[in-house]
């Protein structure tokens, strides 16, 4: 005669059935609940809790259990029961408090506040006050910078400058143009030491000051490749003479669309009458507070990365010679920037922020 209960009778809805395969299908399902559930689905299908136990590589008392718990409690009964624990040492007041604190007033002594000034302040230890920031994402120690544009034709000109981003004109080139002014040539006072294993590459801290230099540079949108130059000083007889630079580098039968900013030597009365004697040059000016609009600010942000930041250069010619090399290993294997937002995107985004700092209180 068979020995023992007998096994408890699983039933499945269809919606049941469903719920417990997405369980198994989803990547995210812990591993406990996706072997339960597979347990639920094979015991729903006839097979005894031995082959059920087999399969799954689990003990008789394993399927038996779950097998009980769901014929009593259905889905419910898969998932784990909240477990006993030490009771909560800090109550929704106090964390209310401590957050109020965090983003209505700063401290007598600081800019913002720390997790010891809150903690000695609000009578809490310094790790309940980390988790709370964490739990709510504050992060006082942080600060970013902003600034929005107050060009009236903010509009036009983001429609303008991205349109030629994502639709340049045939039988045309694109040029991001700018100029990357008093770069400084610093030597550092004593030998850099190499990276060796275990150990960064060292440098003192200070540094002596060998004269500065303006790079002057033209980002072709569609290749990658740049037009650069350097001169000493950045007044409109410099930028003049690099215009005729990009003049002598594009080709004759192509139109030059220049896409620049505000600043002052691009719009003097020389540049003026030497672009209307130049009639294949189109000009497309960024809005005022906005030379991110600016590819060649990225290619910028690049070579200080990569070439001037932790450069050592005995003099301003030895500067300058390695931003010329530096410009043609970038044109022998140029690498375009891929443009991904459009106008609508940039102006709705900006609206967003807008709303966001207009309630902000300050």
């Amino acid at each position: 005669m068979p020995r023992g209960r007998p096994a408890a009778q699983v039933t499945l809805s269809e919606a049941d059935r469903q719920e417990l395969q997405a369980w198994r299908r989803r990547r995210k399902t812990a591993q406990a609940l996706f072997m339960r559930a597979g347990i639920i689905l094979d015991c729903a299908d006839g097979l005894d809790n031995s082959a059920v136990a087999k399969r799954h590589g689990v003990t008789l008392q394993t399927v038996s259990k779950w097998r009980t718990r769901f014929a009593r409690l259905g889905l419910d009964g898969l998932v784990d029961a909240p477990r006993s624990g030490s009771p909560r040492s800090i109550t929704d007041e106090q964390v209310e408090a401590v957050i109020a604190k965090t983003l209505e007033t700063k401290p007598v002594n600081a800019t913002h506040w720390s997790t010891r000034l809150l903690a000695d302040e609000m009578g809490l230890s310094q790790t309940a006050v980390s988790r709370i920031w964490r739990a709510f994402g504050l992060q006082p120690h942080r600060q970013e910078s902003f600034k929005l544009s107050s060009d009236p034709h903010f509009v036009e000109k983001v429609r303008d400058i991205v349109g030629l981003y994502f639709d340049p004109p045939d039988r045309a080139v694109v040029l991001c143009v700018d100029e990357k002014s008093q770069i400084q040539a610093l030597e550092r006072t004593q030998p850099i030491l190499p990276l060796a294993p275990g150990l960064p590459e060292r440098q003192t801290h200070d540094d002596q000051r060998h004269g500065t230099t303006t790079l002057f540079a033209a980002f072709n949108i569609q290749s990658g490749e740049v037009i650069g130059e350097t001169h000493r000083r950045h007044r409109s007889q410099e930028f003049l003479k690099f215009l005729r630079t990009i003049d002598a580098s594009v080709p004759d039968e192509l139109d030059v669309h220049i896409v620049m900013d505000n600043y002052g030597t691009h719009k003097t009365q020389k540049v003026k009458n030497w672009l209307a004697r130049h009639p294949r040059f189109h000009t497309h000016f960024t809005p005022t507070s906005a030379s991110w609009l600016n590819q060649v600010e990225r290619w910028f942000a690049t070579l200080t990365e990569r070439q001037i930041r932790r450069g050592s250069f005995r003099s301003t010619r030895q500067l300058e010679q390695a931003l010329k090399r530096y410009i043609q290993e970038n044109n022998r294997s140029p690498m375009p920037f891929r443009w991904v937002k459009t106008a609508d995107d940039i102006l709705k985004s900006i609206e967003r922020f807008c709303m966001r700092i207009s309630n902000s209180g300050h």
